[in-house]
């Protein structure tokens, strides 16, 4: 498929970016930016592409990119080969169900996401609307999606709103839109830019869009996980995650896929998932699910017979339909300690009661609130365990740091934590990153 290394894994480049500023971290405070590094001022998107299903020689549909803005040009050959290989994966992670379509005269348009991540570890993040064009009799489905490096899906969906209102005026009429968004910086945490768009019959119409005051949440919905799973499942989740394991979680609705991985990753802010992690994998991809290196990955349903034929390591599936654990390693229940185990279900359900009188970013916060805090009580004491040099470069003392901790139960999972990976690249990043101020050597 010659992919090279998309979707491989998530690299130090596309970490958190509360690793930049781990100073925050102890007080228990989500940051101001989101997990994906970039500033206010970054243009939306890097491209529209329209894919759509074409009908080969043997009767099948194959996905392929019948419209791209902009068309890019001057590029440099090692720039060329990379947008290459982008516009080769596009097309598998908006139809990644195969190659079984039929016309049909109805089809509910559905919003989902998937993460590209390069071989610099450099994230792009592609936003999909799947819709049916307008028009009579039978006809296929096609996808409208927008490439960026920027998380924002609030954002996003109400952009691909105005794309699929366009789409069924006319293509001709989402040209101008997307240029204008082009031409607009992407706004400030909280701040709103506004877009002059033109239609036909409807005169000029003002779009405004604005960005969550907290960009550290704006990539993620947890009332998606929260109307999936009970809080005693996301706990277990999170405890398989927060130890770098196998993760696969089965839907057949490619939004509810997407979210709910998305959020699962979320949990481990201001740490972050670096490794493998695919939230909807493609069919011709589902030998991911043996690979013996963790991974978060999402698979649609009707492939579950084909996943647990595969030779796979111990991994956890979680259906997300039927709110369950389909299999586990068996000690999940054990892995956090009991009495923080506790506190975060106590949280959860509160945030859980249905009782809708929370809005999403309250919900959001709430929660990102909880699992914080799990993290500060654990580590919320390593700065004060790396030792600085005259040089300014820093050391962490990891026994010291283990022994510091008074509970045999949180020093226990602690010692199985700091030999993950997340954890490895916050240390490498809080050691480089001290801050002048605080001046003790």
């Amino acid at each position: 498929l010659g992919l090279g290394g998309f979707f491989a894994t998530e690299g130090k480049e596309g970490a958190s970016a509360a690793e930049n500023n781990p100073s925050r971290v102890p007080q228990g405070k989500p940051g101001e930016r989101s997990s994906v590094p970039y500033s206010a001022g970054q243009f939306f998107f890097e491209y529209l592409v329209v894919v759509s299903l074409k009908k080969m020689s043997d009767g099948h549909y194959e996905p392929k990119i019948t419209y791209q803005f902009p068309k890019r040009e001057n590029l440099l050959k090692g720039q060329k080969e990379e947008e290459e290989r982008l516009l080769q994966a596009i097309p598998l992670f908006c139809f990644p169900d195969g190659n079984n379509w039929v016309p049909v005269t109805e089809f509910t348009s559905e919003t989902f996401s998937f993460v590209l991540t390069n071989v610099d570890g450099s994230r792009k993040i592609g936003y999909c609307r799947r819709l049916l064009p307008s028009g009579r009799g039978v006809r296929l489905p096609e996808v409208f999606c927008i490439i960026s490096c920027l998380g924002c899906f609030g954002l996003f969906s109400k952009i691909l709103d105005e794309v699929e209102k366009r789409r069924q005026i006319s293509m001709a009429v989402i040209y101008p839109f997307m240029q204008g968004l082009r031409e607009s910086p992407f706004p400030a945490p909280g701040k709103t830019v506004t877009i002059k768009s033109f239609i036909p019959e409807s005169g000029t119409e003002l779009i405004e869009l604005t960005r969550p005051v907290d960009a550290h949440l704006e990539h993620v919905e947890f009332q998606a996980l929260l109307q999936q799973l009970s809080p005693h499942l996301i706990l277990h989740i999170f405890a398989s995650a927060v130890l770098e394991r196998r993760l696969i979680f089965l839907a057949e609705e490619l939004s509810i896929l997407s979210q709910c991985i998305h959020a699962v990753a979320a949990l481990l802010y201001p740490f972050t998932w670096a490794h493998t992690y695919i939230p909807v994998v493609p069919e011709c991809l589902l030998d991911t699910v043996c690979c013996p290196t963790p991974f978060m990955v999402g698979i649609q349903m009707r492939h579950l017979e084909r996943v647990l034929d595969q030779p796979m390591e111990e991994a956890l599936i979680v259906d997300l339909c039927e709110g369950k654990i389909l299999r586990a390693v068996g000690d999940e229940e054990e892995i956090l300690p009991i009495k923080l185990q506790n506190e975060m279900l106590t949280s959860l359900n509160r945030h859980n009661n249905n009782n809708n009188v929370h809005t999403s970013e309250q919900v959001n916060t709430l929660v990102s609130e909880a699992f914080v805090q799990f993290f500060v009580r654990m580590v919320g004491h390593y700065a004060s365990h790396i030792k600085w040099s005259k040089n300014g470069s820093g050391a962490f003392q990891e026994r010291a740091f283990c022994k510091a901790i008074t509970s045999k139960t949180n020093r226990k999972f602690v010692k199985k934590f700091v030999k993950t990976n997340m954890f490895s690249l916050f240390i490498e990043e809080a050691e480089k990153s001290r801050i002048p101020q605080e001046g003790k050597r």
